[in-house]
């Protein structure tokens, strides 16, 4: 089939790359407009943008998809289909009505669990089990389209959103293309979502993504691993953020009131509403990421001081 591919950021790229090797015909890229980032607010391509530049396809970057120019020059290329990865816009019904198969979206959750922008980071804050990505048509409604397939992911205690999102770009990337190669031969059916079982991954954001030391350890190790690498978890201590990695659950931890830090060989205890968490990496303002011991021997903590 003739594709035209939507999609932004770095988790869009394994799909591309199952796209490039497949026999279907990459005709040009859609993602987000060029962004200002870091600290000098350079003008940066994004991931997809930057992966066309390099095989010379082209690069559509409406600032939003209902423009005409966007909806004219789609036109004149004349998809078959549009396969969609985290494109980050929303898509208007006169864009989605031009290719003869409309836009196919790939989506990190079992739908309809998770619908929205966080799906992987809302998974692991709830304490799912399993999740997966899936393959659906793209509609007027947030995530509700029929689904062509899915496949499933176990998600470990340890795992961090990052982790888990880049198994599922993988997988999901084989699923995209084999629902692509199904359309492309006539043989693909769309089952509509069941109507429970519907919950809502809206974005988190940096506020969000503070650690409440109140909260159970198992609730802050949740937390904490949905929200790594980004937004990133953290914490304050004199009124300044420190951003903190991954953390254990410590049964065998000292007892300690919520936020309350304890160093002992080698190791950074925090209390919370339950038993005590073990740190892992913090990231104080300025300054890259270092195992908390380390940190602490320059910063310690005084007698009842505790994190906010």
């Amino acid at each position: 089939m003739r594709l035209i591919f939507a999609g932004t950021p770095e988790v869009a790229v394994p799909a591309l790359n199952a796209i490039e090797a497949s026999g279907h015909d990459l005709l040009a890229v859609v993602t987000r407009p060029d962004a200002r980032v870091g600290r000098g607010r350079k003008t940066s391509r994004s991931p997809v943008a930057a992966w066309a530049d390099d095989r010379n396809v082209e690069v559509l970057t409406p600032a939003k998809p209902r423009e005409p120019e966007f909806l004219d020059r789609l036109r004149e290329l004349a998809p078959d289909c549009v396969p969609v990865v985290a494109y980050g816009a929303l898509v208007p019904t006169s864009a989605l009505e031009i290719p003869a198969h409309g836009w196919v979206n790939l989506h990190f959750s079992l739908l309809p669990a998770w619908r929205g922008a966080a799906p992987v980071q809302h998974a692991v804050w709830h304490g799912d089990e399993i999740t997966g990505a899936c393959v659906f048509q793209l509609e007027k409604g947030l995530d509700t389209g029929p689904v062509y397939g899915s496949v499933t992911e176990p998600i470990g205690p340890s795992d961090t959103a990052g982790d888990l999102l880049g198994r599922l770009a993988d997988s999901g990337a084989g699923l995209l293309v084999t629902v692509l190669d199904a359309i492309g031969a006539g043989a693909a059916r769309a089952v509509p979502q069941p109507e429970d079982g519907i919950s809502l991954a809206p974005k988190i954001t940096v506020e969000d993504a503070q650690v409440r030391w109140s909260e159970p350890a198992f609730a802050v190790d949740r937390k904490i691993r949905a929200v790594t690498p980004a937004p990133g978890a953290w914490t304050l201590r004199d009124g300044q953020r420190v951003k903190l990695g991954p953390v254990r659950p410590d049964p065998d931890g000292p007892a300690l009131a919520p936020g309350e830090v304890a160093v002992a060989r080698g190791s950074v205890h925090v209390g919370t509403a339950t038993m005590p968490v073990r740190l892992g990496e913090v990231q104080p303002p300025g300054k890259k990421p270092m195992p908390a011991d380390a940190w602490l021997r320059g910063n310690p903590f005084s007698a009842g001081e505790r994190f906010q």
